[in-house]
């Protein structure tokens, strides 16, 4: 089987190409992949497919011709992925598929996907949901936090602010305890405003475990910030920095625009030995 790899501010991901729809990845299969050690390694994979070829998203058809079936690292499915959708776009473009702006189907929607003119990819990733609960976030040693606020990008989130000395402090080897948890799950954020509208951020993610970075993470982060500071959407650019490097975002009223870079590292054939697959198109 012919899988690529590849990152958007070290988020990183196994894209799969089945444009006819021909695979069915169990989420044992899944892990495999993910697997750092004993695979390629990932925070989650993403399997190309034309979505008239995929039942799940057949319905989206006429709205884009591509369906990112997104599954996190342990097998579980996702809504979303604002770092994955600019790999899966940065691929379309290396495998000739698309020229320009393109729309991309996901469990969360169809997003517009466009390159940026510094060569970094813009995704406009729709309107946030700011939710009612406030929960209280408890991370190992440390006190407790009170949330800035849970919003669904479409994914769910949990945006904490902490101090300078917490950022450095934060073990996210464990899960934070998410009281009370959203119904979906959660990826927790912890934000540390710096100068102006920019921000550092760390993310613990569902079905993952800390990451590089989370792009519908760092939109929930924004939207959490700037309502915190009376801003909400007013067109205006942030910067948000993650381990894995840097992304820019614009709230708007009609949703929010993310702009980063995506990266095809490498290509490769995976044994079927490690899938347990036979008769997989090349």
């Amino acid at each position: 089987m012919r899988a690529l790899k590849g990152h958007g501010t070290e988020n990183d991901f196994v894209l799969v190409p089945d444009l006819d729809g021909a695979l069915t990845l169990t989420a044992d299969q899944v892990r495999a992949l993910c697997d750092r050690h004993a695979g390629i390694g990932g925070d989650g994979v993403l399997r190309v497919v034309r979505t008239a070829a995929e039942p799940e998203a057949a319905a989206l058809a006429g709205e884009a011709e591509f369906f990112m079936d997104y599954r996190n690292a342990d097998g579980s499915i996702a809504e979303m992925c604002g770092n994955g959708v600019r790999v899966f776009y940065r691929y379309l473009q290396r495998a000739g598929l698309v020229d320009g702006p393109a729309a991309v189907a996901t469990r969360g929607g169809v997003v517009q996907v466009r390159p940026a003119d510094d060569g970094e990819i813009t995704v406009a990733m729709g309107v946030p949901r700011l939710l009612d609960a406030q929960p209280v976030v408890a991370v190992g040693d440390l006190d407790e936090f009170d949330s800035l606020a849970a919003v669904t990008m479409p994914n769910p989130h949990v945006v904490v602010q902490v101090s300078p000395d917490e950022m450095a402090e934060l073990d996210l080897t464990v899960a934070p305890v998410v009281d009370p948890p959203l119904p979906d799950g959660q990826n927790v954020e912890f934000v540390l405003p710096l100068v102006a509208r920019r921000i550092r951020m760390r993310v613990f993610e569902r079905g993952v475990g800390e990451t590089r970075s989370c792009g519908t993470g760092i939109c929930a982060a924004v939207v959490a910030v700037a309502t915190s500071r009376g801003l909400g959407a007013d067109g205006e650019p942030w910067t948000v920095d993650v381990p894995g490097g840097t992304c820019r975002v614009v709230w708007r009223p009609d949703g929010i625009e993310l702009t980063g870079p995506a990266v095809i590292v490498a290509e490769v054939d995976v044994a079927d030995e490690l899938l347990g697959l036979t008769g997989v198109p090349a």
